[in-house]
């Protein structure tokens, strides 16, 4: 595994730490002007303005997302990270697991494909 294979996990590793110190401008550096964000719900969010209104909410409690699995793929600079999200609701300590596909272009993300488990399958149209 080369030099590129190295960059991109620290790459990741420090995009997972600003998202952990629940840093909004950090987390939003690491997009490039034409990024795509698909959350959880498949909502697209174009360009780091609507990236930063996205993840505002999320950021706003005390989070931390710890890693599970990553694999990355040279050719095409795509990550997969699994994740265990810990997180307070209602008062009460919650996980949540999934997954991030990211996508970069030099040192900027350029896509972030997120999913999640759910008690229920997402089902579209089409």
């Amino acid at each position: 595994m080369g030099d590129r294979y190295a960059e991109l996990k620290e790459l990741t590793a420090r995009f997972v730490d600003a998202f952990n110190r629940q840093d909004l401008d950090g987390v939003v550096s690491f997009f490039a002007e034409d990024a795509v964000y698909d959350d959880s719900r498949g909502n697209p969010h174009h360009g780091p303005e609507a990236i930063r209104e996205a993840f505002a909410p999320l950021l706003s409690g005390k989070i931390r997302f710890d890693d599970e699995d990553y694999f990355a793929e040279l050719d095409s600079e795509k990550v997969m990270a699994s994740w265990t999200l810990n997180l307070e609701a209602g008062g009460k300590p919650m996980k949540m697991r999934g997954l991030d596909i990211l996508q970069f272009r030099g040192d900027k993300i350029i896509r972030k494909l997120a999913y999640c488990k759910a008690d229920k399958p997402r089902l579209d149209e089409g």
